[in-house]
């Protein structure tokens, strides 16, 4: 019957401990509050409230007070315990029954000394029982390790969840509003707390993103660098495995206190496990504030069996942990000048979640008396904050005699005026971490305006676009802004940063789109520093872009690529300076172009060897220099015109004055020189001045001919090859099978020739004659002189098919091509002449006739009067054909007066228009 009643009851146990302790698991926000102790510790004589405590020593007297409203209506038993090890159970002596109900308990508290030996210390609030004290002791004692455990990772709950915490404080204090600040102070938050902030609120609408950054959840502890070390130095062998790390943990519970870490898990479990018929363990965690501990719980505490017992943990007894403080930014300079002095800083979480890091100073490191600067941790602006710290309120005095409250001892404090020595300066963080002194990192300063102010060399400005320049100084960090004087003599803010590899010089962005080439100002203003400081900067247009350089071996130009080559004005290899030859087609800017160079005339050839690489220094027309390195390429093809012959067309009357005129319907044989063997696949290439004629020549395609490897017979046919349009000087140059081409040298200039018929005269030597034939237009002008005195013009866009002149001598008549008009052209042509008509009423005269002289004998004059005197008498008869330089005219019988001579065509203006010439013989 006994057995069988032991059994029901260890099974309603089970089912018990099973049912509370999944309820624990699942209940793991701690969002409840708790009660209130006052806690604070004297050491040496020195007393710090708890929320400045990192630590126990053995010692160290605690003082305790419960700080239970007047109201409560269960008596709560305060058990204080010390512990030494997992595996070393405290003895009865480290167990502190503490009555919360007694009057002089309330008004005064309890102290109690830290045992030697001890390394974790733990408080109970347990509901009064009768032997409740006995049945504590009991169970620490039965399992020392869990308790262990349980301090550890309250410890460690306590600090991670206070970094969320502050981080939420913290970002109350942005406006909803502004996204910028939000961006801004969240980051400065994160780094300082060392947690990670959820990205995705960013991506949230505005007024959504501080609903989201600021509920509890929605950031990521990291490592924490200074909890992590004490509770390292703190934790050993199997203890090590239940301090679960911050770091990678995502947090869930939307505004409640959520299982932000494994630490909470475990500590739930391990909790749920330490039972009894009496008493069921809960664990609180604990937010320091001054001297007071304010106890959140995950679990309604029970008040009746089996009661809850509260477990509270307390710092860990060990030795001083610094904090591993350091500078956000090694390079970083802090200005002591500035209205509001930040100094960023981060690596030890706790200095700005907790009250452990105290009376800190900026101690600056200058010859003669030290100056310290109190400083304040703030993790809203990302750092220590130089301002003044508030004295704090004293603490209460203890019943022991021994423990008196004293202020840690204040570092010396002069006027926050640093001294403006004009050396470098540097300032080091100093100050408590709890009862301990502690050296920070050595941050560098700035307490005077900096100097000097220039721009730094090799900075380009470009006129009409964004441009960075860097500005350099004696000292950067003090700038408060920088503007730009505009064109309309206002100034606009410029856009700048420091540049952390060089302290003495910052970045500034400025836009010049609305500023022509010339003089720009930029004004610096700093703190501490009335009046501005002004740096001149010249601005350029854009300067010429390089591509690349074609220099040759044995060449005395170089030919360059690129756009804006107007602005280049020389190009230099050492002494050596090629100057821009002149442009012989004009190129857009817009599109890339070629500038060709040449040295000198009559200068040496330089002495460059192909492959060796040179630098090229191009000079500006504004005096800017640009650098382009160049590969010297092998020595060009070149070739030269030993001899040409031009196949004209048999019946041309145009006899062409200048041996280098080639007819476009005629064909051109020349023969080339090449001073190296000239490859079979080279190539000749022919073209005008400005590349719109253009064809090529190869033995492939039979125009090119080799004699021997140094010899060339050429053939060109222009109208084949360039069409009727083609005109005006050709030239020609060598092409390597490469691409590579030779200079250009002079082949001929290509002209086209009108189709010319005759010329017909009136009998009046004083009258013009007239030209017939075709393509008239081709002609430049005419004359019977090779002097051109008296010419006839013939107007652009003639489409006529005569022209008048005067009367040609023997010798032919004169023309100047409009493809060549240099040159003066004989041109012999037939000219007819009509012939005189002898009437019949002048046949009675025909003896005199015969006594005159004959017409052998008469005068060219004579015979033209006669002709005439024939053609008007009104009797039939014939006309001669004569060719001018060989004309001989028929005898007539008798001489007859001349008729008058037909009207004379203007000669410069329009051409006559002919009457119909008599028929030819």
């Amino acid at each position: 019957m006994a057995l069988s009643l032991r059994l029901r009851a260890a099974t309603i146990f089970l089912c018990l401990t099973f049912a509370t302790t999944w309820g624990l698991a699942d209940s793991n926000r701690f969002d409840l509050a708790g009660p209130k102790l006052d806690v604070h510790v004297t050491r040496a004589g020195r007393t710090l409230p708890i929320a400045e405590v990192p630590n126990l020593q053995a010692g160290d007297k605690l003082w305790l007070h419960p700080d239970l409203p007047p109201s409560q209506s269960v008596r709560y038993l305060l058990v204080a315990v010390f512990l030494r090890g997992t595996t070393n159970p405290p003895p009865d002596k480290w167990f502190y029954p503490i009555e919360t109900w007694d009057r002089k308990v309330q008004e005064e508290g309890v102290t109690i000394t830290v045992p030697n030996d001890a390394q974790q210390a733990i408080l109970f609030l347990a509901p009064e029982t009768g032997g409740g004290f006995s049945t504590l002791r009991s169970a620490v004692r039965a399992r020392p390790g869990t308790f262990v455990r349980a301090s550890q990772d309250l410890i460690q709950a306590g600090y991670e969840q206070g970094r969320i915490e502050k981080y939420l404080a913290s970002m109350r204090y942005v406006p909803p509003g502004d996204p910028k600040a939000l961006l801004t102070h969240s980051n400065l938050l994160a780094n300082t707390l060392n947690l990670k902030p959820n990205e995705e609120c960013f991506k949230q609408p505005v007024e959504l993103q501080y609903t989201c950054l600021t509920q509890t959840g929605s950031q990521t502890l990291l490592a924490d660098g200074s909890g992590q070390n004490m509770m390292s130095t703190l934790t050993n062998g199997d203890n090590a495995a239940l301090i679960s790390s911050a770091s990678y943990t995502a947090l869930a519970g939307g505004g409640m206190y959520s299982a932000y870490v494994g630490t909470v898990v475990d500590l739930v479990h391990i909790m749920g496990g330490l039972h009894t018929a009496h008493y069921l363990y809960i664990p609180a965690i604990a937010f320091p504030d001054g001297d007071s501990l304010n106890l959140r719980l995950n679990t309604p505490p029970s008040f009746s069996n089996p009661k809850s017992v509260i477990v509270i943990g307390l710092p860990p007894i060990q030795k001083a942990v610094p904090p591993p403080l350091r500078a956000a930014d090694d390079n970083h300079v802090n200005c002591l000048l500035k209205p509001s002095v930040v100094l960023p800083l981060e690596g030890a979480p706790l200095v700005f979640s907790t009250g452990f890091a105290h009376d800190l100073v900026l101690h600056i490191n200058q010859p003669g008396t030290p100056t310290d600067i109190d400083v304040t941790p703030n993790a809203y602006q990302g750092g220590l904050i130089l301002a003044p710290v508030p004295l704090r309120r004293a603490l209460p005095v203890p019943t022991d005699d021994s423990a008196t409250v004293a202020k840690p001892t204040a570092m010396p404090a002069t006027e926050q005026k640093p001294d403006a020595s004009g050396d470098e300066v540097t300032g080091t963080i100093e100050g408590y971490w709890g009862f301990d002194k502690f050296t920070g990192p050595t941050l560098k300063l700035q307490d005077v305006p900096g100097k000097g102010w220039k721009l730094a060399s090799g900075d380009v400005l470009i006129a009409g676009k964004e441009n960075h320049l860097t500005l350099t100084s004696t000292g950067t960090a003090c700038i408060s802004s920088i503007a730009l004087q505009t064109a309309a003599g206002t100034y606009a803010d410029a856009q700048w940063k420091p540049t952390p590899a060089k302290p003495d010089s910052v970045d500034v962005t400025v836009s010049l789109k609305s500023l022509d080439p010339g003089s720009m100002h930029l004004a610096i203003h700093q703190y501490g520093l009335a009046s501005s400081s002004t740096v001149t900067a010249q601005t350029f247009s854009e300067p010429a872009k390089l591509d690349s350089l074609e220099l040759h071996a044995g060449d005395t130009s170089a030919t360059l690529t690129g756009t804006s080559l107007d602005q280049v004005k020389q190009l230099a290899f050492g002494s050596l300076v090629f100057m821009p030859a002149s442009q012989t087609t004009p190129v857009a800017k817009s599109s890339t172009e070629t500038l060709r160079f040449a040295l000198p005339q009559d200068s040496p050839t330089p002495r460059f060897r192909a492959g060796e690489n040179l630098a090229a220094r191009f000079t500006l027309n504004d005096g800017r220099t640009l650098t382009l390195p160049v590969t010297v390429a092998p020595a060009r093809p070149s070739v030269v015109l030993i001899s040409k012959k031009i196949v004209s067309p048999s019946d041309s009357p145009i006899h062409l004055a200048d041996p280098d005129d080639l007819p476009l319907k005629s064909d051109l044989t020349f023969s080339l020189k090449s001073a190296e063997p000239f490859p079979r696949t080279g190539q000749i290439e022919i073209a005008n001045t400005d590349n719109t004629l253009h064809t090529m020549l190869s033995v492939s395609t039979g125009t090119l001919v080799l004699q021997n490897p140094h010899t060339l017979l050429a053939t060109l046919d222009p109208l084949r090859s360039f069409g009727n349009s083609a005109f005006g000087p050709l030239r020609l140059r060598a092409v390597a099978p490469d691409g590579t081409t030779g200079d250009w040298i002079p082949l001929a200039t290509l002209v086209r020739l009108p189709d010319l018929e005759d010329v017909h005269c009136p009998a009046d030597a004083t009258a013009a004659c007239t030209l017939d034939g075709d393509n008239l237009y081709l002609i430049d002008s005419i004359a019977t002189d090779p002097s051109f005195t008296a010419a006839t013009t013939v107007p652009d866009g003639y489409i006529g098919a005569t022209l008048s002149l005067a009367r040609p001598a023997k010798t032919g008549f004169y023309l100047r091509l409009r493809d060549d008009p240099a040159a003066a052209n004989l041109v012999t042509v037939p000219v007819t002449i009509p012939r005189p008509v002898v009437a019949k009423s002048e046949s009675r005269s025909r003896h005199a006739a015969q006594q005159a002289p004959s017409e052998n004998e008469l005068t060219e004059d004579q015979n033209a009067i006669k002709s005439s005197t024939e053609s008007n008498t009104g009797n039939t008869g014939t006309s001669g054909t004569a060719t001018t330089g060989a004309a001989k005219a028929t005898p007539t019988p008798a001489k007859t007066p001349a008729a008058p001579a037909p009207a004379a065509a203007a000669a410069t203006t329009q051409p006559a228009t002919a009457t119909a010439p008599p028929t030819k013989q």
